[in-house]
């Protein structure tokens, strides 16, 4: 696919610039927040764990050291989940999406606006959590205070813009969905890491070799699954009938068919529901933490203090991955943004309006509502089939992990976002490839346009 690569100037630019951003993204990743104590800080991570490793993970390991990246486009994927939310029964909004692109612009301005208003609150929350640890006998904050909570705002909140911003760029100048490319980013970056780890616990009698190869044909068949699945369609026979003949009218039917995914919402569900559920666990644990410290250190008055430690201690173990309440929290809240997005990217019923302007239907079914109904009653069973097989992939590697205790967070929802995003990225490329390719048989053709080309004689 690649071989002639060099041919295509625009698509070489193109992939050339992803790569670029892609850098630029890890390098952000390495650069600390003023302030805080590394070393405590990684201290901190390695006893912390659970809910801690999987938002690390999606951050690329910048949470770890505190980057100015730490908070990744997590807050710009939970402002665009309440946007389109409130797009849905808030009737202003609900008129703005139907203005077309202008439409669509005001409600991506609305989206980045409630990005920086969570990525300040979220950032002044997580920095006020973190002057109260203390990891390694060292305190991770140098200096507490407000000076650091401000630094700390302002350094998270222009990390998360910058990488709004980058996303965007991708998206417009080179190829694939720009916040999609830096989560995959974020996730392949710690693999090799992970890799190691495992090798070091294999090497030390803490995994058998036996783990080793059952994870890696789990991890192949979870592969092979999610491609076959993601490709999967339920083709709807829609018949055209077109008029032939002069004073005789005579009809002939023409088959076609009307596909629909059985996995319409893409990986879309997966990361709304992980960026839901990981920041406030995350927070309520590091703040419970933050209260238990407090109160040992002010034993004479921490009747109250550690009342309050214990109660976000058990909130935040009960919404560490691998618990009951984190487990079903996390399938309904798949399944519930499955069939929001779906309905969100596929009007059934405008479908069948357009079928009936173009004088096509679907066998047996009458035009317009009756075709709205049964297409919306197909795509509801698709999308519990669909919603249901996000939440097989995404917990049961966690359950797996569990029980092998493998030294990284494995996990169905990375897994499922990186192969997702390969496949994406793979036919847009191909999709350049393919139009190129037709641009040059046009033009040895002769065809591309002017009085002189072949269709103009015609």
């Amino acid at each position: 696919m690649l071989g002639g690569l060099g041919k295509f100037k625009e698509l070489k630019d193109r992939l050339l610039f992803v790569l670029l951003a892609l850098i630029v993204f890890r390098i952000g990743s390495f650069i600390p927040v003023p302030g805080v104590n590394p070393e405590a800080m990684m201290s901190l991570f390695e006893a912390q764990g659970g809910i801690v490793d999987m938002f690390n993970m999606f951050s690329g390991g910048a949470l770890s050291r505190f980057s100015v990246l730490a908070l990744n486009v997590i807050p710009y994927i939970s402002a665009s989940i309440i946007v389109q939310l409130l797009g849905q029964v808030y009737e202003p909004w609900k008129a703005m999406k139907k203005e077309g692109e202008a439409g669509r612009r005001k409600l991506t301005q609305y989206s980045r606006y409630g990005a920086v208003f969570l990525a300040i609150v979220q950032a002044g929350s997580i920095a006020v959590a973190l002057q109260g640890q203390v990891a390694g006998g060292a305190p991770v904050v140098y200096s507490p205070g407000m000076g650091f909570v401000f630094t700390a705002i302002v350094s998270l909140t222009a990390g998360t813009i910058f990488l709004m911003w980058l996303g965007e760029q991708i998206t417009e100048r080179g190829i694939g969905n720009g916040i999609s490319l830096i989560i995959f980013a974020g996730i392949v970056a710690g693999l090799p890491g992970a890799l190691i780890g495992t090798m070091r616990g294999v090497n030390a009698g803490e995994i058998s070799w036996l783990a080793i190869l059952v994870i890696a044909v789990l991890v192949l068949a979870t592969v092979y699954f999610v491609v076959f699945v993601e490709r999967g369609q339920r083709r709807i026979t829609v018949q055209y009938a077109r008029r032939q003949g002069g004073r005789q009218q005579a009809y002939s039917n023409q088959s076609s068919h009307l596909p629909l995914k059985l996995n319409m919402s893409g990986v879309i569900p997966p990361i709304f529901a992980s960026s839901l559920i990981m920041l406030p666990a995350t927070i309520t644990h590091w703040t419970g933490t933050g209260a238990q410290a407090q109160a040992a250190a002010l034993a004479e008055d921490a009747g109250w203090q550690a009342q309050l430690s214990l109660m976000l201690q058990r909130v935040a173990t009960s919404l560490a991955p691998n618990e009951p309440l984190h487990m079903m929290l996390f399938a309904a809240l798949i399944m519930g943004f499955a069939f929001f997005y779906t309905a969100l990217v596929f009007n059934s019923q405008e479908t069948a309006d357009n079928l009936k302007k173009s004088g096509a239907l679907v066998p047996g079914i009458r035009p317009g509502k009756a075709t709205g109904d049964y297409i919306d009653g197909v795509l509801t069973r698709l999308t519990l089939i669909g919603s249901l097989y996000l939440v097989a992939v995404c917990l049961l590697p966690e359950m797996l992990r569990a029980t092998w205790q493998v030294p990284f967070y494995f996990g169905g929802t990375s897994l499922l976002i990186v192969v997702v995003v390969v496949m994406d990225f793979t036919s847009q490329v191909q999709a350049h490839l393919y139009s190129h390719q037709y641009d040059s048989l046009l033009k040895k053709a002769n065809l591309k346009g002017g009085p002189r080309g072949g269709l103009a004689r015609g």
